[in-house]
């Protein structure tokens, strides 16, 4: 497998050569990367040809992605809001020689030190959100393993910008966007199904839609719940 570059009529586009048949192509989130996954053979100009054919719905998907709310950049101060499970809070920042984030009714109350930078700030609420998820996925990963009989061998969480998670099918291991702590609970469980369907599936063919339609039929409507969430400031 081997990934290159292309820009293709102003957008540059991710090539991924696989022993694959069939070209694939995508426009993920959350901010609208271009990707192809191509048969190994194939060449930048039979991938530039297949891509140009569908410029139009490219530009329609990053557009769509471009256009979606996204929050200011923080500052980690008073008055900004936080979200949590789809739930918006409202930070209260108060100074301490101990760091906390407590959520009480719709306030996020963050306990920093007084001269604590912002990247320190930030540094400790996505350590926050990490907690969160990894408990949430601790209870949910076994929940759907069994339901599908699909077994990851573990999963990490890091901080993405284009992929609410993957996996890989080497090792088994999944990793899921920390963002999703901020996403309602059910777009958490459709990217577990999602990349645990990957494990029989690696393509997002009809053979991937039937497990994805077998075992959560209103996954689209979460998918697209999902893809609309207001994203992090990039």
């Amino acid at each position: 497998m081997s990934k290159t570059m292309l820009n293709i009529s102003g957008i540059q586009v991710e090539v991924t050569r696989k022993n694959i048949k069939n070209m694939h192509l995508s426009v993920k989130p959350p901010n609208g990367k271009v990707t192809v996954s191509a048969p190994i053979q194939m060449t930048d100009d039979a991938i530039d040809r297949f891509v140009r054919i569908k410029i139009g719905w490219v530009k329609r998907q990053i557009a769509k992605f471009e256009m979606q709310p996204r929050q200011s950049k923080r500052e980690y101060v008073s008055g900004e809001t936080l979200y949590v499970w789809g739930k918006q809070y409202y930070m209260r920042v108060e100074h301490s020689n101990r760091n906390s984030l407590i959520l009480q009714n719709n306030n996020a109350i963050l306990k920093v030190r007084e001269e604590s930078t912002v990247k320190q700030r930030e540094s400790f609420v996505r350590e926050w959100y990490r907690g969160l998820l990894k408990a949430e996925i601790a209870r949910l990963l076994p929940k759907w393993e069994q339901i599908t009989e699909l077994k990851s061998a573990g999963y990490r969480t890091q901080y993405m910008t284009t992929r609410w998670g993957t996996c890989n099918l080497k090792t088994g291991i999944i990793r899921f966007n920390l963002q999703l702590a901020k996403k309602p609970p059910e777009c958490l469980e459709y990217v577990i199904l999602h990349e645990l369907a990957h494990f029989i599936e690696r393509t997002h063919n009809a053979r991937f839609v039937a497990v994805m339609d077998e075992y959560m039929p209103m996954w689209r409507e979460i998918k697209k719940t999902l893809n609309s969430q207001i994203l992090d400031y990039m």
